[in-house]
């Protein structure tokens, strides 16, 4: 094993190799049904469209019409990316398309990433709160200076 100035050589040790550090990861490396929302959310043009459908249901063109630093196409693809991942249905009104949020799949990216964490949070910071009233109580008050 080679030895550098930090200690050996991280990738020549075979503990460290890529395939044994995967194969030992408590993550899994299959495709996760939520990974397209995600990444639809990674954006924040994406995410401005979302806002701004969290008002109600809106034409394509009212979209584009709200964005003038992107081009119609631009637009769209955004607008396919959403659709895909589910946070956009879209339904035909004559010519013209509306699209609506979807909120569910942000109620399943909620339920699994934040709401198991609420509770654990919630009680540190009640024990913490406690803690620091027990603090306060527990002061002497200070001496009073003679006159």
């Amino acid at each position: 094993m080679a030895k550098t100035p930090h200690g050996p050589d991280e990738e020549s040790n075979p503990r460290n190799s890529a395939a044994n550090l995967r194969a030992n990861s408590p993550r899994k490396e299959s495709v996760d049904v939520l990974d397209p929302v995600w990444k639809a959310l990674s954006d924040p043009t994406r995410r401005a469209i979302l806002d701004l459908l969290r008002d109600g249901p809106r034409m394509t063109t009212e979209i584009v019409g709200a964005f003038p630093y992107l081009t119609r196409f631009g637009v769209m693809k955004h607008l396919d990316v959403l659709r895909e991942a589910g946070l956009v249905n879209t339904r035909e009104d004559g010519r013209q398309r509306v699209n609506s949020l979807n909120v569910f799949p942000i109620r399943q990216i909620y339920e699994r990433w934040v709401s198991p964490f609420q509770e654990r949070w919630a009680s540190q910071l009640l024990g913490i709160k406690q803690l620091a009233e027990e603090e306060v109580n527990a002061k002497p008050p200070p001496p009073r200076k003679r006159r």
